[in-house]
């Protein structure tokens, strides 16, 4: 008799077995203030609201505290009519080393007409093998506004991490009125790699892009642009940005070696478009 084979089994079974977590949450207009009409949570993932003004604001929690191959979070917000929340993140999502199958996080946005809401997570966080695969659908009415903030850091830069071979795909789909408005994937089999060509992120490790889709994004992008432009004539590392508005949208690309330089031209181009500071737990 083999004792030592149900062991294995078991242990085997065992390393297959990933965090599973979905959190999902609608905002409606309740007099002159906005509040959370429904939330629901379970696994790992948390809805805390810790201010409700003409602004709700609410932080998602994952209390595993990263993600590891073969995780998965599924998220869903939405936005009443006339409404106006903003979404973000306890800290930075860390994605740890990956032996097989990615993480995995699925995240759905539907802002209802007159409504507004500002998606801004803070920093994922991907480590030396990490992978992850990401998916943002989004549902904006023609008169609504949604403002999106993504940042990725490859690396634990302090710690002197900083030839990554992470994995990353992100896919975007974004439609307004029925239409679909933007839409792009991004794939990195290997990050460090990539992002030291020229061409692609000139030695950059942290990364982001900022959209804008509202009755008046393109009337917004100047002061998007001339807020990082001054971010990136501080002194300190290099800050690469870009910013353009058309078609009823206004759209940023930044990049820099520092996640740091990275982290003040986000918190610049919120102050210039929404004219409110960062999140508290930002700070």
């Amino acid at each position: 008799m083999n004792d030592a084979a149900p062991i294995r089994i078991a242990a085997e079974s065992a390393s297959r077995q990933r965090a599973r977590g979905e959190a999902r949450v609608r905002f409606a207009r309740a007099g002159a203030r906005s509040a959370p009409e429904r939330a629901f949570e379970t696994g790992g993932l948390r809805l805390r609201f810790p201010r409700s003004d003409a602004e709700c604001e609410a932080v998602l929690v994952n209390t595993g505290g990263g993600m590891a191959g073969g995780d998965r979070a599924k998220i869903t917000v939405a936005v009443g009519a006339n409404a106006r929340a903003l979404v973000t993140t306890q800290s930075a999502e860390k994605i740890y080393r990956c032996e097989g199958e990615p993480a995995q996080v699925e995240t759905r946005l539907v802002v209802e007409s007159g409504g507004s809401l500002v998606w801004a997570p803070q920093e994922t966080l991907l480590f030396e093998a990490s992978a992850l695969t990401r998916r943002l659908e989004a549902e904006v009415e023609a008169d609504a506004s949604l403002l999106i903030f993504e940042a990725v850091v490859f690396g634990r830069l302090a710690s002197g991490e900083t030839d990554v071979s992470a994995r990353l795909h992100d896919g975007w789909r974004i439609r307004r009125a029925g239409q679909l408005v933007f839409a792009e994937a991004l794939r990195l089999a290997d990050a460090a790699a990539a992002l030291d060509r020229p061409a692609v992120g000139a030695g950059a490790r942290a990364i982001a892009t900022i959209l804008c889709v509202a009755p008046d994004a393109e009337a917004r992008a100047p002061n998007l642009r001339a807020a990082l432009e001054t971010v990136a004539a501080e002194p300190g590392e290099r800050l690469d940005a870009g910013a353009s508005g058309f078609d009823g949208m206004a759209v940023a690309r930044v990049a820099s070696p520092s996640p740091s330089r990275l982290r003040a031209a986000l918190i610049a181009a919120m102050l210039a478009l929404r004219g409110r500071e960062a999140p508290r737990v930002w700070s």
